[in-house]
């Protein structure tokens, strides 16, 4: 035992040594950087580099060589010369290189903008500022636009006088203030009340790369922000081709090059200061196929070492370098991801907690702490959203290809990740690269991957790609590797988990996620530190009973689903059996799914210790389980997501010893009620609710609408055995998607004027009955999408645009799709889409 503890001791050792390793060479890199103890030689021509913003450019553009600003042109020009009189400030906000700059500086020179204010004053801010030699500088701009005297004791002021000086001599003037590149939130503190609140209609307009910025003098003045989109696909066609081809060609791409320069644009992502660069650079060279391809090919190079892409590599690198310690390393992980790859972000959240990059506060969880994170790399505009949650949540994000580039070249400078990619070779160079970095990512399972041994002191390893064969892969690691804290394993060929996978002691992270794993190994047992595993879409049934010996674990995710055939209620999700012992399990936060059957009351009981549990979902649920179940509920008082499934369709479930579920958001229900439950009409947090089965007597809509919160209901599957719903006046006041499927014998909807006035998507499913489309849905004038699916030919023939009698009604909306499934899979369908005729018009 000794000897186990002394081991232990010395692989924390190493840990903590490899930790201050990894500082000193980020400090070594930061020095390097920013030229420390430059010698006196060479400090002159430091100077010379020192001064040279790369941005300088931006506010020199020619007017025909801005694309794609017309219309935030237009608004912006509509904001500082219309609407109150009282001060009001236009932040303009985007990630670096988007042309925020190019926007504002275009609108703050046009004729209109300077005719209508009677002062004006550029400042250029950036990360390192003056606040006292901006006041002196806007005093002197306003003084020479105006060509008043400047105060002779203008340079012996400090901060206090000069904003006196300041709010006297713009006191009664229409004055306009252009504040570029503000990166702290504390500058708008530190200058707002230099610029009195007159109502002489004057403007301020900033433009940053943080949301937060964007909005901080909301407190003190109107803002509207205009937050800069990404060019489509057309525009940015049109820049390309005016940098590419402005000198030869009539700037015209050739129809040789079209293909090839498609790419290229496609490349640079809409993002302007990457088109006009590339383009740029695409002008130096002969208008050959050969040539194109070949510095195509390199591209990613080329942003590393050529001179005339270099100021686009700095401009995106002043984001990397503003970010406080802690966020580096979460934009870093970025990089470990394929280019364009969109990840889910609980899944990023949680690989750094496992990495130990999210610190606790003592008042909320690490995942709240790491979503704060995410929250403000997305608001420094370094982070894309991709997708959004019905309620606004995130739910996936990525970075710009471009900005992928550049944090690829950090990771590897750095030494936070290796790569390993198709054609990667085995030099002594490569050798070199791994044995310092800390990371894996593995782009293909080649043979080289094989071949190579995996080092002892990697941290994390990240496979992507079905190809080769992973499990001598997993020998070594089991085998070798001693401080590994991420396996992200997820989509990969990987059939079988080694029998000695728990000598991977320090691991945090397990993702077998879209494998084909079929058992877990009972050595799981042994990994102390594991807080998350994820096993969804594999073929594991079973856990061996060792795992409830896993106390740190904090997500045990599992279940799989049967998209290979027609839908079935009950078996197109099927879960995990779990042994005795799981209520060791104190950490669990996500549990799910269950196959309670296996263990029942017994195994229900146990759950009441798990007391962190925020999301739960239990399967194969039978009637005797009522009581258990409600005893369960009354013990989960953090419980956000519940869904409860029955084993049988006619099994009934008493759940109305329930008092009260405060923080419940999201509930699914598949079980037969007798009567709606008292406790669902409290529920003031919900946003998401679905019931089936529930073979309810009485319209369920006048227990659900005055739900608060609630966004998206879904009835189905026998959940109603009534012929009519009735939404009326006022009900559902914030419900944006509603689906209504298999209701056997509902055969009218009626929805009066003033309900569902938020509704955005309706979706009807396969109800036999129906054979006409409610008239209400004329009155839904936020509806955005309604989709018919398996509808009886009657109903189906009356919305035809053409022949059709009730067309009328749903011709508002912008799409209308009648789907019907074709089989085998549940994926084939046969689709008609119907566009609304304002838009067809």
């Amino acid at each position: 035992m000794s000897k186990i503890t002394s081991l232990i001791s010395r692989h924390q050792i190493t840990t903590e040594i490899q930790d201050i390793k990894q500082s000193l060479s980020v400090i070594k890199e930061r020095s390097e950087r920013y030229k420390f103890q430059v010698s006196q030689e060479t400090s002159s021509r430091f100077e010379e580099r020192r001064w040279h913003d790369p941005r300088i450019g931006s506010l020199f553009i020619e007017e025909t060589e801005i694309v794609g600003f017309e219309d935030s042109r237009m608004e912006m020009v509509d904001w500082l010369v219309k609407g109150t009189k009282d001060p009001a400030v236009i932040s303009v906000v985007g990630m670096g290189g988007l042309g925020k700059t190019t926007l504002a500086k275009h609108v703050f020179d046009s004729e209109k903008v300077k005719n209508h204010f009677d002062c004006r004053a550029f400042i250029t801010v950036s990360q390192s500022y003056n606040v006292r030699g901006i006041f002196i500088d806007m005093i002197k701009q306003f003084c020479r636009e105006t060509k008043d005297p400047v105060p002779k004791t203008l340079e012996e002021m400090n901060e206090t006088p000069l904003i006196s000086e300041l709010r006297q001599y713009l006191e009664h003037k229409r004055y306009l203030i252009f504040f570029d590149d503000i990166w702290q939130e504390k500058f708008c503190h530190q200058v707002e009340f230099a610029m009195p609140k007159n109502t002489k209609s004057s403007r301020i307009i900033i433009t940053t790369r943080m949301m937060h910025v964007a909005q901080c003098f909301k407190k003190s003045f109107l803002v509207h922000v205009h937050e800069l989109k990404l060019l489509p696909q057309c525009e940015a066609w049109e820049l390309f081709c005016k940098k590419a081809f402005r000198f030869e060609l009539d700037g015209q791409c050739p129809a040789e090059l079209k293909g090839i320069s498609e790419e290229i644009v496609t490349k640079c992502g809409g993002l302007p200061l990457a088109i006009v660069a590339i383009g740029g650079l695409f002008s130096t060279k002969s208008k050959t196929v050969f040539e194109w391809r070949k510095v195509s090919q390199i591209l990613n190079l080329e942003l590393q070492r050529n001179v005339n892409l270099a100021s686009l590599t700095e401009i995106l690198s002043l984001s990397y370098d503003d970010l406080p310690y802690y966020l580096k390393p979460c934009i870093l992980y970025f990089g470990i991801y394929p280019e364009d790859y969109s990840i889910h972000h609980n899944k990023l959240t949680r690989q750094w907690i496992a990495e130990g990059f999210v610190k606790s506060d003592g008042r909320r969880t690490l995942e709240q702490v790491a979503d704060e994170y995410l929250t403000e790399l997305i608001y420094r505009s370094l982070v894309q959203v991709s997708t959004v949650g019905f309620a606004g949540n995130v739910k996936c994000c990525q970075v710009h290809d471009i900005l992928h580039d550049m944090i690829v070249s950090k990771a590897k400078d750095l030494s936070f990740c290796h790569f390993v990619e198709e054609g990667d070779d085995e030099s002594a160079t490569a050798t070199t690269r791994v044995g310092i970095s800390r990371r894996l990512s593995i782009d293909t399972i080649s043979n080289i991957v094989l071949k190579r041994n995996i080092d002892t002191h990697i941290r994390a390893i990240h496979a992507f790609g079905k190809g080769g064969l992973l499990e001598p892969i997993m020998a070594q690691l089991s085998s070798k590797s001693r401080v590994l804290k991420v396996l992200n394993l997820e989509g990969t060929s990987l059939k079988h988990a080694p029998s000695d996978l728990g000598n991977l002691f320090h691991l945090r992270y397990l993702n077998l996620r879209s494998t084909k794993v079929r058992v877990l190994p009972k050595s799981i047992g042994k990994l102390q530190n594991l807080e998350t595993l994820d096993i969804r879409y594999t073929l594991v049934h079973e856990l061996p009973s060792e795992i409830n010996k896993l106390k740190k674990l904090r997500h045990l995710l599992a279940f799989h689903r049967n998209y290979k055939t027609e839908y079935s209620l009950l078996g197109f999700t099927s879960g995990v059996v779990m042994k005795k012992g799981i209520k060791n399990l104190t950490s669990l936060q996500s549990l799910y799914y269950v196959e309670v059957d296996h263990g029942g009351i017994d195994l229900i009981q146990e759950m009441r210790m798990l007391r962190q549990l925020r999301k739960l979902a239990l399967r194969n649920v039978r009637s005797e389980y009522g009581n258990a179940v409600c005893a369960l509920l009354v013990e989960l008082t953090s419980l956000q997501s519940l869904k409860v499934t029955v084993i049988h369709d006619d099994e009934f479930m008493d759940l109305n010893n329930i008092s009260s579920l405060p923080q419940l958001r999201r509930l699914k229900l598949k079980a037969r009620l007798d009567k709606m439950p008292n406790w669902i009409s409290k529920l003031d947090c919900l946003v998401n609710l679905r019931l089936a089965l529930c073979n309810l007597k009485d319209d369920p809509l006048r227990w659900l609408e005055k739900l608060p919160n609630l966004l998206q209901l879904s009835i189905w599957d026998k959940a109603y055995d009534g012929e009519i719903l009735h939404f009326q006046s006022g009900g559902f006041p914030k419900l944006k998607e509603l689906s209504l499927a298999r209701l056997l014998r509902l055969n009218s909807i009626i929805i009066d004027m003033g309900a569902l006035l938020s509704l955005e998507d309706f979706s009807i499913i396969k109800l036999p009955h129906l054979k006409k489309v409610s008239p209400g849905i004329k009155g839904l004038d936020n509806l955005k999408v309604l989709d018919f699916l398996n509808m009886p030919t009657e109903f189906v023939q009356s919305i035809d645009p053409e022949k059709g009698q009730d067309y009328w009604i749903i011709n508002h909306v912008p799409l209308v799709s009648i789907r019907r499934w074709v089989g085998p899979e549940l994926s084939d369908f046969d689709v008609r889409t119907i566009h609304s005729s304002s838009n067809q018009s």
